[in-house]
This record gives structure tokens, C-alpha cells and sequence, in this order.
């Protein structure tokens, strides 16, 4: 059953890119100790916690370690990025087979509550209750090139330049890697000058549905690809609250969702 498990959360092709990116285990100097449980069977409990949406304590004992190490092993490699290097692995991946289409580009946000911990705070949209957001531009066909995270007040205007500086150099089938969409499209919270102005200037057309004078109607018939990946994310069921207290755990899962989304388009 262990076996057939971790396959299963872990299969063959994600796990020979995670190889590339995971650090190597910590050589005790004095000898001795436990023997660390592999990599593979610690990734795949991973993915269990957060597409499961239970606790660490709750890991079933078919993974064969215990919710300790794989909250000790998940800390470890989110403190050295292996997510966010895992993430632009796999949209290199996407990227040389020519799967991602740079063309329309969709951006948005999406609020979940919080319990507690930094990067919180009053959601405007949620009577005031604690909140954290999360960021997301998507390419044409829904694939997230960027994700961030945020307290549940900042305005979603402030998170655009970020979130496009965030889009890492992807390789492309043929030229140059590639870091800026061919076309942006955005809901009436980026309706802003000094916006249009910044993407105009890095070459990127915009369309920005704008307040009062366009219904957001229109701009939906192409926007719907996001709000299609949104509902993806919620496939990992630690994004529906936000339990973490550390904020680079709680994008840690993020990323960890964002990768499942764009390995099921490699696998297929």
C-alpha cells in the first residue's frame, strides 16, 4: 500500500524533477541517529497534508513516518526555497514543450480566512474577519506563472507590479527565456494610471476593465480562465483557511498547489 501511495501523490515524473531542486540530507558528524526517511515518501506525505486539508498529526501511518518528520522535512525545504525552485522547474518544463501561451494573460486575488499569524488582517470583503489573499497571473489557457501572497486589506492594485516582476525567466521552444505576458487582463481593481503606464513602458498591452464605465461582464468572457484556476487551487484543501502562522509556509502550499496544476498539464 506504501508503495502504490506514494507512486500515486509522487509519480514518477514529478519526482525526477523534485530530485533536481531538493537539498541534500544532513550528514550527522557524530554518527549514529535514525536513518532519514527518503525523499520521496516525505514528498508525497507532503502533498497528502495539502490537498488532504489534515493536520500533520492526522498523516496515515501508510506513508511510514510520522507527522513530525514531515512537518520537520516540509520546514526545512521551504526555508530553502525547494517550492519556488520546484515551480520554475516545472514552467521551464511547460515552456520548452511549448505548453504555456503568453499571449492573454489574466490576473487576480482571492481571500481566504486566517486564524492567525503575520501577513493577516481585515478582510473588507468578509465583515472585517481576518484574512490573508493570494495573488495569481495566469496564462491563456489557466496555467499560474506567478502566485504571492498578502494580508487580506492590501489593495489588489499594489500587488501587480510584484506579481509580474515575480514571473521568472521561462524557456521557450525556440528563442530567448521569456518573463513578460503579451497582453495582461485585469478586473476594476487595477484600474489605475500609473499601472497602465508601468506595463505600457515594459511592453506589455493591458486591458483593464475601467471603473464606471465598463461592466465587468465583458472583460469576464476572457477573465474566466483565472477564476477557473482560483477553483483549481481549492483542489488543496489547506488553502480553504489558512491555519499556518509563518507566511512562507502558507505560500509554501500555495506554490505546492500551483505545481500540482501545471504537472497535470505535463502528465497529460
Amino acid at each position: 500500500m506504501t508503495a502504490a501511495l506514494v507512486e500515486r501523490l509522487a509519480p514518477d515524473d514529478l519526482w525526477e524533477l523534485f530530485q533536481r531542486v531538493v537539498p541534500l540530507a544532513p550528514e550527522r558528524p557524530q554518527g549514529g541517529g535514525h536513518r532519514c526517511r527518503g525523499d520521496r515518501e516525505v514528498l508525497a506525505a507532503i502533498i497528502f497534508v495539502a490537498t488532504s486539508g489534515c493536520t500533520w498529526n492526522q498523516l496515515p501511518p501508510g506513508f511510514g513516518l510520522s507527522g513530525v518528520t514531515a512537518f520537520r522535512r516540509f520546514t526545512v525545504w521551504s526555508r530553502a526555497r525547494v517550492w519556488a525552485k520546484l515551480h520554475r522547474l516545472v514552467l521551464d518544463e511547460l515552456g520548452a514543450r511549448g505548453g504555456l501561451d503568453w499571449s492573454r494573460c489574466a490576473i487576480d486575488s482571492v481571500s481566504v480566512r486566517a486564524l492567525k499569524g503575520l501577513l493577516t488582517g481585515p478582510n473588507p470583503t468578509d465583515r472585517g474577519k481576518s484574512g490573508s489573499k493570494i495573488y495569481l497571473i495566469v496564462d491563456r489557457s489557466g496555467l499560474p506563472l506567478s502566485i504571492g501572497i498578502s494580508a487580506a486589506n492590501l489593495h489588489d492594485s499594489q500587488a501587480l507590479i510584484p506579481l509580474v516582476r515575480g514571473i521568472p525567466p521561462i524557456r521557450s521552444r525556440r528563442g530567448p527565456r521569456r518573463r513578460r505576458p503579451g497582453k495582461l487582463r485585469g478586473d476594476k481593481g487595477y484600474d489605475y494610471r500609473h499601472l497602465r503606464h508601468w506595463l505600457a513602458s515594459r511592453g506589455i498591452r493591458h486591458r483593464l476593465a475601467r471603473r464606471g464605465i465598463e461592466s465587468s461582464q465583458r472583460l469576464g468572457r476572457h477573465r474566466w480562465v483565472v477564476e477557473r484556476t482560483v477553483s483549481w487551487l481549492s483542489g488543496c484543501r489547506r488553502l480553504h483557511r489558512r491555519y499556518v502562522r509563518k507566511p512562507e509556509h502558507f505560500l509554501a502550499f500555495t506554490a505546492i498547489a500551483s505545481t500540482l496544476i501545471r504537472h497535470r498539464r505535463i502528465a497529460n
